[in-house]
Order: C-alpha cells, then structure tokens, then sequence
C-alpha cells in the first residue's frame, strides 16, 4: 500500500490551506472551518463545561453545538423525548427541523451537506424510526458524506427482551457507519461523542449513537468514571485530513502522464474542491474533462475543458473522448458505467480511498491522497503540451453535441417532452441556484440538459441511486441557505414517497421548487424491462393531482399540460416567496436513451 508524506511535510511543503472534507466545493471552503493551522473543526466559544446535574442528553447536545452542528432532522418519540428536552433547553444554538418521515430526515441530513459541505445530524426514535433512517443513512455512506445519526433504544435493563419497539441499533447501523456505538452514560458521551463527530469528519461516513432511554436522563453526579477510564477526556478538535502521494510516486504519475498523447480525464465528487488545479491540468495537457454526475458541478458546461456528463446519463463526446484516449487520469471519481470506461488505455487514479483505486478500472498507477492536494503536488512536474489537437477535437465534438441537444430542446410537439422542460428550467435558474435531482428517467434529462454555472450546486443520490431525495434534499439545501434558489427535479414516482415533506416546507417557510415530471409512468424502470427483452409489467402508476396535494399542505400548486405554458408557469412560481409544486405532464415515450442513441 502506498505511504502518505506527514501532515507537516505537506503544509510545510505546499501551504495549503485546505479545510473540510475530501468532497467539499473550494468556494464554500472558506465559511466551513477555520484554516488547517488551528486544528479545529469545534467552536472552541461554545464549549460548555459541564456541570453535575447535566444528563446524558444535555452532553450530547452540548458536544454536537461545539462541533458546529447547526440542524437536526428527525421526528420526536417516547425513545428520544430527553435528547428531544434537550434540544429544546438549546434551540438557540442548534435548530431542529420537524419532519414527516425518519427517511426524509437522513436524507436532508446528506443533502445539507451534500449543499453545505457542513455537519449535520438526524435522529429517531427507537425502534422503527430507526429502521426509517435506514435509506438517508445509507445514502450518506455510499457517498462518504459526514451525518450525525441518534437513535433511542430501549431502556438499559429491558435490553434483550423483545420490549415494545426494541430493535439492535448498533447491530442495524453496522455496514453503513464509520463509528457506531451505544453510549451508556454522561461520562462516556463525554468522550464518545467527540470520537463520532471526528470520525464522521475524518473518515468520512455517518457515525452513529444510540442511547437507551433511562440513561439518556442520567446526570453526571450519578455516573462515576471506571478507574481504567479516569484519565480519559473527550476532545472536540479536528485537523483535516489533506495527504499526497510520496515524492518517488508523484514522479511514477508524472513520467507516465507525459509520455502520453490523449490524455483523458475523469472528475467527480472527490475532485469538487479542485476546480481551478482540475482547470490547470486540462490546459497543461490538452486533456479534456468529462465529469461523473456526482461531479458535474465542477466545471461549469460551457468551459472549453469538459465534455459534459459521461456514462448512460452523459455526452456522446465524453462516451467518444474517453474510448479513444491513451492515458484516463481519474479524480476523485468511481463512475459507474464501467462499459464507458476505455479498453485499452492506460490509467492513473487518484482518490483519498485507497479501497476505491481500480474499484472500476484497472489502473496501473494508483494515487492515494486528496486530490486538490495531490494536484498542486503534480502539477509542476508535468510538461506542457503543446499539441492540442486531441482536446480540439472534442471541442469539435461538443460543437456538433450541442446542436443536438439544442434540436431536442426546441421541440414542442406534444405530449410535453422532457428536454424542452429541462431547457426552460435552466433559463430561469439563478447563477447560484442549489440543483437536487432525484432518481428515475428524468435524472438523464436533467444531468444532460441543465448547463451548470460556476457558482451553482448538484446534489443527487449518486452511489445508492435511490428514488425520493429529491424534495428532503432541496429543502436541506433551502435551510442551509435561506437567500438563494432551491430547485428539485423530481419524477412521479420518486416525489410521490415523500410528498408529505411539502409540509415540512411549509412550516419553516421554505420557498423550494418542486418540479414533477408527471408520466403516471415508472419510465426507467419500462426502459430497462425493454432493454433485457421484458415486457414492461408493473410500471403503470395510479395519476395523483400534486397541484391539490402541494395545496393541502399550504403550498402552491401550478400544472402545465403544453409547451407554451411552462415559461410564465415557471417563471410565476419561481418568483413566489412561498414553497411550490410544478406538475408537468411530460411524454411518457421519451426514451431516456444513452448518448450514442442520440446522434
């Protein structure tokens, strides 16, 4: 396995100022930690001593506040109710956010910081809220996003005996958590809550606490440390973790990269905060950028370097550019579509997993580090490249994709098609609108129709690619940032699990878009039925009016059933101050085909 340089030698060496996760987006960097220099994550102002008579749950309040948790998800239960006081003893310092299903509040929990790149927690009730957590949690894992989750659990001496709502929290959280532990009592939560929240930062991944119901009310003055345990204290202080490569590996890279002609690159989520390093490589060699849909916020769609998406929901350019290159350099990325990735190419990977390298191709050269970091670290050893004439000839091809894109938005035949819907979306978001997407056939058409602008934001539930997130994400997204436009794009199907959050908007006063892709259809999953020689069964969905049901929770309802009404329909609810539901009937024949099929 390859050895990471030290912290110091790095800082030393580069002088980074790098702080936040592996994923988080360079321009909010600045407002998440303080610089690599201090250490600290924790707000050192808001450490609060504890005294005698606090609980258990005054503790792990007051440890997640001096960690900057801003905002819980969840839904109130007799297995929580102390944590639940708790909260409210703080509610000045911490926010917590009612929701209408567990599911929705581990969603939003990812999607803040999918956002915000900013910790956040959920929490449950014991028992069957727990199990409802289960989706969101999972998302965050498949992601390495950083999540809080808190659970109840049964009283500490009727574990065991099949008490009412009992279910093994530690036992279910096991596969999807980087720390996941039962607390049991206010010394322990002294220490184990800052161990989950450095975890979870660190690693990173969700990190997870259950607390048995009684012990979430027991005051320090009745817990007395073990004598093992007498010299231990919990530390609320974080250090970044930024590695590179050592120097003989860089070199390896380097002589590789510059013996190569047609350089291809591959940029996802993990590349996010090297934008302008991702930029400078592009340029350095003539390599042209195709981005993963994780990913596809990192260089805005009318750069010069990138050809757009890549996989299924991509460019035909990138689908091209990548199956023609000699040397694919992949950032931060395990796009799945392995049938996309080239046959005879050879592969440099550089990601901040080492179990990720060569998770999807076979990489001869494997970069275990950050890639900002690493990047800033290669860079000067690279040669220029003077002959462009491969990054000129996905240019080329860009020209002729988006004369293809630009055919299909234009169309105005009815039934209502998807890219002319996309396209009329696009022109009304603002230059730093938050884009969440959820899962189904209009994914394709949004990945592939919305131009992203440098300062706006993606989030979609990439790895677990489940349906639903779209809402609880954009309303994560509004919370995190009151001032600026929150869309969702959602189909049917995937809006229809989690509709009830519309309420939820509507309490806290969110003014989020919501808008619906409405074929009474589950389209995807008919095409990949077509597609293995199926025929489609089961996909027929009973038609629901979410004009009336975004009106029954307080918000408003817009539907648009032809072409020229979706401009002043959007236009109308994308001005108004309060929550809003777009019910657009799109064509349910609108095949969400690969990019090859398009040209």
């Amino acid at each position: 396995m390859m050895k990471n340089t030290s912290r110091r030698k790095f800082v030393q060496n580069i002088s980074l100022a790098i702080a936040g996760a592996a994923t988080v987006p360079e321009f909010l960097a600045a407002k998440l930690v303080q610089p690599l220099n201090t250490g600290h994550i924790a707000d050192q102002e808001n450490l609060i001593e504890p005294s005698s008579s606090d609980n258990t749950s005054d503790i792990l309040i007051d440890k997640l506040i001096a960690w900057k948790v801003e905002v819980i998800f969840g839904m109130i239960g007799d297995g929580i109710n102390p944590i639940i006081e708790s909260i409210r003893k703080k509610q000045d310092k911490i926010r917590f956010i009612t929701v209408r299903h567990e599911e929705a509040a581990a969603f939003m929990a990812s999607g803040y910081f999918k956002h915000s790149g900013k910790l956040a927690a959920c929490i449950a009730t014991s028992g069957p809220g727990a199990v409802h957590l289960m989706n969101g949690i999972y998302d965050a894992a498949k992601e390495n996003v950083p999540v809080i989750a808190i659970t109840g659990s049964t009283y500490h001496d009727l574990l065991g005996t099949h008490f009412t709502q009992e279910v093994d929290t530690v036992s279910l959280m096991k596969d999807a958590t980087v720390f996941n532990q039962m607390l049991t009592g206010p010394q322990h939560a002294l220490t184990a809550v800052d161990l989950a929240c450095r975890a979870a930062l660190t690693t990173p991944g969700v990190a997870h606490l259950t607390i048995s119901t009684d012990v979430q009310q027991k005051v320090l003055s009745e817990d007395k440390k073990s004598k093992k345990a007498a010299n231990l204290h919990g530390s609320s202080t974080y250090m970044p973790r930024v590695e590179t490569p050592e120097e003989d590996e860089l070199n390896t890279a380097a002589n590789l990269i510059n013996s190569s002609s047609k350089v291809m690159i591959l940029a996802g989520r993990g590349a996010l905060k090297a934008r302008a390093e991702v930029g400078q490589l592009a340029e350095k060699l003539g390599a042209p950028v195709a981005k993963a849909l994780l990913g596809k916020a990192l260089l805005p769609d009318d750069s010069p370097f990138t050809t757009g998406g890549t996989g299924h929901l991509g460019t035909y350019p990138s689908q091209q550019m990548m199956a023609e290159c000699d040397l694919l350099l992949i950032l931060g990325s395990t796009m799945p579509w392995i049938e996309y990735y080239p046959k005879n190419a050879k592969g440099i990977q550089i990601d901040r997993d080492p179990k990720r390298i060569g998770l999807r191709f076979p990489v001869d050269i494997g970069l275990n580090g950050d890639v900002k970091a690493t990047l800033t670290a290669l860079l000067p050893k690279l040669k220029k490249n003077s002959n462009h004439s491969f990054l000129q000839l996905a240019q080329q091809r860009m020209a002729d994709w988006k004369k293809t894109i630009a055919r299909l938005e234009e169309d105005k035949s009815l039934p209502i098609k998807p890219p002319f819907l996309v396209a009329q979306v696009n022109r009304l978001l603002t230059d730093d609108a938050m884009i969440s997407i959820d899962t189904g056939a209009h994914t394709v058409f949004t990945a592939r129709h919305i131009q992203i602008r440098p300062q706006q934001q993606v989030a979609v539930c990439g790895n677990l690619a489940s349906m639903a997130p779209g809402l609880p994400y954009a309303i994560a997204a509004q919370i995190a940032y009151p001032g600026r436009q929150s869309i969702a794009m959602v189909g049917d199907g995937g809006f229809t699990m989690l509709m009830g959050e519309m309420a939820t908007a509507v309490r806290y006063n969110l003014p989020v878009k919501v808008v619906v892709f409405k074929n009474n259809t589950l389209s995807m999953d008919q095409y990949e039925q077509l597609d293995i020689g199926s025929k489609p069964y089961g996909i027929d969905l009973q038609p629901i009016d979410f004009v009336k049901i975004a009106e029954a929770c307080g918000a408003e309802g817009y539907r648009c059933t032809k072409p020229d009404e979706i401009a002043s329909t959007l236009k109308k609810a994308f001005a108004s101050t309060r929550p809003a539901v777009i019910e657009v009937l799109v064509d349910p024949e609108q095949n969400p085909a690969p990019p090859d099929k398009l040209v």
